[in-house]
């Protein structure tokens, strides 16, 4: 099993979003290809994605209530993922993590100047939540989820760092020189243009409510 954050969460479902930029700051190349990519093989390996409630909550707090319940229903109907509360369980690990400073050394961690208790306190309930479902895995952006997640003994992996289909690595090695066609003229790239095939995050989630 893997977890996602509610920045993950929201590209499944809306791919047009946007994506966030890298744990260094960088902006990310292909974010839905990478994305696609990562749920097709996920799906191969019968994996689980484990989206957390704390994450689901702060994606569906920015549509409208009817909205919310159809693409609760559509993560509802995918067998690959798997809506997880924060239960006795977790709160059981929020509460050591709170109490022996486990994402900040021996004593309770000081808060970073930019980071509010709230915000804290959902990073550490995402972890919670991958420990209690023995998650090999989170994918996030977040810089506060990765270092809980680090110091968790949890691997966080970045959307930067996912692979790309083989067709698109091959394609960026090709960028390093023109590629030529059959008659030897040159073949200016052109951007790639998401599809909307059986290996798409579209086809994962269906269409999108709304849309």
């Amino acid at each position: 099993m893997v977890v996602i954050d509610a920045t993950t969460l929201m590209l499944l479902l809306r791919p047009g979003v946007g994506a966030p930029r890298g744990h260094d700051g960088t902006p990310i190349e292909k974010p839905t290809e990478r994305l696609n990519f990562l749920v097709e093989s996920l799906e191969k390996s019968r994996t689980k994605i484990i989206i957390p409630t704390p994450a689901l909550s702060e994606v569906l707090v920015r549509v409208v209530p009817a909205e919310a319940e159809k693409l609760v229903e559509h993560i509802n109907a995918k067998a690959i993922f798997r809506i997880e509360s924060f239960d006795a369980r977790a709160a059981i690990e929020v509460a050591a993590m709170t109490r022996n400073g486990t994402d900040g050394g021996k004593r309770p961690a000081k808060r970073d100047e930019v980071s509010t208790y709230a915000k804290l306190k959902y990073d550490r309930q995402i972890v919670a939540i991958a420990l209690v479902t023995k998650a090999s895995a989170i994918y996030s952006d977040d810089g506060g989820i990765r270092a809980i997640g680090t110091r968790a003994g949890i691997k966080v992996i970045g959307l930067a760092d996912l692979e790309l289909p083989a067709e698109d690595a091959q394609l960026k090695l090709k960028l390093d020189g023109t590629p030529e066609a059959h008659d030897g003229s040159k073949i200016e790239p052109q951007p790639a243009a998401v599809s909307i095939e059986s290996n798409t995050v579209e086809s994962v989630l269906g269409d999108s409510p709304g849309n």
